[in-house]
């Protein structure tokens, strides 16, 4: 009798169980139906694409066109810069490197021209303001503080800062700099440039909003670059993406303890917020973490809330204060 019992009970679990998975799978299939659907929209937005390889231009100037240049990019030949500079470049040993290697790994640039337009499109589907800024390329003589500079007009992308980590220019960088100078982490670069057009630095000065403002951050990549990966746009390598999702529920468990949420201290911002080699928790793992992990811990906090509150809109969540995203997210790292 008690055997015939749990019979039918183990038989009741495995048919909810079997019932559980069918309907995750449904679930799962909709919602790629549903993205398919938006990207089908999304794609068919027109946008005025314009790219312009001031790189190549500059390259094969003279003398004598060189007042034509100017006067086609007067935005990139300064007012106080005599023409004798721009003509010494245009034999300068380095220089000339400079070009021959950009114009090597950016030959035809069609890839990167068709993910900026793709780019253009996903922004102006949820910021239908947005108008397409001309794309120039240049060479900046690896200016890797100012690689993407982004007006209400301009593009400008120095492509000698997307010659990839082990390239022989970046000999002399700091490793965690020179590893974010390969152009998969270009269109992550614009997009970076773009937030900070329509994500406001918070007035509240702690931590978690900090976090949670470079969180907001991320999250619009999640939304512009569908098709990137997360390493990409956070701008890590895949082995520091890897170690910051095993240790995450240390690392929350480690800012809860040392309560540092509400903390509004500005060495935060160097430990845990800012480019740099490793974060800075005082411990053995130290060497082991990415730099800016309280950037990533935002990011799982704005994608916990909007996993929990899909109704809200983006411009709405770019708008919304961190405690009350952070309150509505009920963000719980992984074990």
């Amino acid at each position: 009798m008690h055997l015939v019992n749990l019979n039918g009970v183990l038989l009741k679990i495995k048919l909810k169980v079997k019932f559980f998975c069918i309907s995750l799978v449904l679930l799962v299939f909709m919602a790629c139906k549903d993205d398919d659907k938006l990207e089908r929209q999304i794609e068919a937005i027109p946008v005025d694409f314009k790219l312009e390889r001031f790189d190549l231009e500059f390259a094969k100037a003279t003398e004598h066109n060189l007042p034509r240049l100017k006067k086609d990019y007067p935005y990139l030949f300064p007012a106080k810069v005599p023409d004798s500079i721009w003509l010494a470049k245009l034999t300068d040993t380095l220089q000339l490197e400079l070009q021959r290697e950009v114009s090597d790994a950016f030959d035809d640039f069609e890839q990167e021209a068709e993910a900026l337009e793709k780019l253009f499109k996903h922004i102006s589907h949820y910021f239908p303001a947005f108008k397409a800024p001309k794309t120039v390329t240049l060479i900046s003589d690896v200016q890797y503080d100012t690689r993407v500079v982004l007006t209400d007009e301009f593009l400008l992308i120095g492509l000698d800062n997307y010659l990839g980590a082990q390239h022989r220019f970046y000999a002399g960088l700091p490793n965690y700099v020179a590893q974010q100078l390969d152009k998969v982490y270009l269109t992550s670069d614009v997009v970076s440039a773009f937030a900070k057009k329509v994500n406001t630095y918070p007035r509240n000065r702690s931590f978690l909003s900090r976090m949670v403002y470079f969180g907001k951050e991320l999250y619009l990549k999640d939304l512009l670059l569908p098709k990137t990966l997360d390493y990409q746009r956070i701008n890590y390598t895949k082995d520091k993406l890897e170690w910051a999702q095993e240790n995450e529920e240390q690392i929350w468990r480690y800012f809860i303890e040392k309560e540092l949420l509400y903390d509004t201290s500005v060495e935060l911002d160097r430990r845990f917020l800012d480019p740099a080699p490793f974060s800075k928790f005082q411990l053995e793992l130290d060497s082991e973490s990415p730099g800016g992990i309280g950037r990533y811990i935002g990011w799982q906090i704005v994608r916990a809330y909007t996993n929990n509150n899909p109704n809200t809109s983006l411009l709405e969540l770019l708008d919304m204060p961190a405690e009350e995203i952070f309150k509505k997210s009920n963000y719980k790292p992984k074990r």
